[in-house]
């Protein structure tokens, strides 16, 4: 044990310390004990700590910081690194242009007029056209490199203030009190140093840290499954106003996605029950291959392509969420606190609609302390609630009750504008929306209720492949 000199820590770490029992104020500043280890790392005191440096945390570190908080954001790896997720919805631009990226935003991507799903009509798919829906969000989004997309995100917060750190990983966190954190962080290359935090906010993504630690990960009964995809060059894109569709296709064992990113690449992937990836044989590529030639419709805009690098990727263990999303001095937001699966891009969006609110929350919460557990149920509250607007669709896509009504779309009621709406995300404000929304499902119970046998066949399947566990993996994420 070594003693410390603490007048550099903050009071909030210098009342916790003297409670325990650890301190020595006869000196001149208080001291408090630290093993050797601890008491030989560097200590750096700031307001909000900023766990992870994707959408999420780069859009609460900019946010906080042009508040004039001290914001500390710690990325482990180095941007630009790969991260799946490339299109993005209508409802992320309000975003853009409140974090004043919005040009940049544009810059990077290829323009996204809607989505695109299969259907029996002469063209083979049905366009449902952002224009088109009938709450206030925007006509259109952007589908971008996702590597391009979080470092652009990453170098914007450190332009407002935030100290946006790259290569460093947070090892640990120890709460002291409501309004001191310290958390250990590990460079490349450099020494390990402490952080003394007010609040600290989880955006770690899918290695859910503060989840992890406070065992508060839970996997979902209802819905898992698992991805295999490439990027192609020479795809063929939709013609006219749909090139930059993001276009979805069904198959036995899932769905199938076709995005157009810049410079004539075409993301192309599937996202299958993990009992189908369990039994692939040969090469990952061979796999993939024939897997997407399952679609006779995906496979025709794909057979001339050729797939960069012949680099295939496979991920798995795609849904979970947290028990809870926060508490005094923490907060998770995106994947750090739940995750979906991505057939209706809704992650970027979940992830920075979530920070943007987290931010207003920490900033009230260390201003007014006596809000902060009101807010943070309000602000969990309004996530799950979008979360399970969302899930409503995913869980049910392989079910061929939805299907027929994606394959033949109607407008009765308003209804196929307001799965439009759902496509763009708006889940959240929209009461007209969320009345559509409510009343396409009365219309999904009625037919599930004629056509019982079918629905009841892919419901018990679906959970018997939500208790299946997928670790065939090669991504980052995977090796969590």
């Amino acid at each position: 044990m070594v003693r410390q000199n603490c007048t550099s820590a903050t009071p909030e770490v210098r009342r916790a310390l003297c409670r325990g029992g650890g301190c020595d104020d006869t000196q001149a500043g208080i001291t408090y004990y630290f093993r050797m280890d601890e008491a030989s790392l560097a200590a750096e005191a700031c307001d909000v700590a900023v766990i992870g440096g994707g959408p999420g945390g780069s859009t609460a570190a900019t946010l906080l910081a042009r508040r004039g908080y001290r914001v500390i954001a710690l990325e482990k790896a180095h941007h630009p690194r790969f991260h799946i997720g490339e299109s993005l919805l209508p409802m992320n631009l309000p975003i853009f242009e409140r974090l004043g990226v919005v040009e940049k935003v544009r810059a990077l991507g290829v323009f996204k007029p809607g989505a695109d799903f299969e259907a029996d009509n002469e063209r083979g798919y049905s366009t449902y056209a952002f224009a088109r829906a009938i709450g206030k969000s925007p006509p259109h989004s952007y589908q971008v490199w996702r590597q391009d997309f979080d470092k652009m995100l990453f170098d914007h917060a450190r332009a407002c203030g935030a100290s946006a750190r790259e290569g460093h990983e947070v090892m640990a966190v120890e709460q002291l009190t409501p309004r001191a954190s310290r958390l250990r962080v590990r460079t490349e290359g450099g020494p390990d140093y402490r952080i003394e935090a007010r609040y600290v906010v989880d955006a770690s993504g899918r290695d859910t840290f503060l989840a992890a630690k406070r065992k508060l990960r839970r996997k979902n009964r209802e819905h898992q499954s698992a991805a295999i995809f490439g990027h192609f060059r020479g795809a063929e894109a939709r013609a006219g106003a749909d090139a930059g569709n993001i276009s979805i296709y069904s198959f036995e064992h899932g769905w199938m996605w076709m995005i157009p990113l810049p410079q004539g690449v075409m993301s192309v992937g599937a996202v299958c029950r993990p009992d189908y990836l369990k039994q692939r044989q040969g090469s990952t590529l061979e796999f993939l291959l024939a897997t997407l030639k399952r679609n006779a419709a995906l496979w025709r805009r794909l057979e001339t392509a050729q797939l960069i690098g012949n680099e295939v990727r496979v991920t798995g263990n795609y849904s979970y969420d947290a028990t809870r999303m926060g508490g005094p001095g923490w907060v998770m937001v995106g994947d750090a606190f739940a995750f979906l699966d991505p057939v209706f891009s809704s992650g970027v969006y979940l992830a920075m609609s979530g920070a943007e609110q987290a931010a207003q929350l920490v900033d009230a919460a260390l201003r007014e302390p006596e809000t902060e557990l009101a807010l943070l149920r309000k602000l969990e509250k309004r996530q799950r609630a979008a979360i399970a607007r969302f899930s409503f669709f995913i869980y049910r896509f392989n079910n061929p009750i939805l299907q027929e009504m994606f394959r033949h779309p109607s407008n009765r009621w308003q209804l196929e504008q307001a799965v439009i709406s759902m496509l763009a995300g708006d889940l959240f404000d929209t009461p007209l929306v969320l009345r559509r929304l409510r009343l396409f499902r009365l219309v999904y119970s009625i037919l599930a209720l004629r056509h019982w046998r079918g629905w009841r066949a892919e419901h018990r399947y679906r959970l018997a492949q939500a208790r299946s566990q997928f670790t065939g993996g090669n991504t980052p994420l995977d090796k969590l």
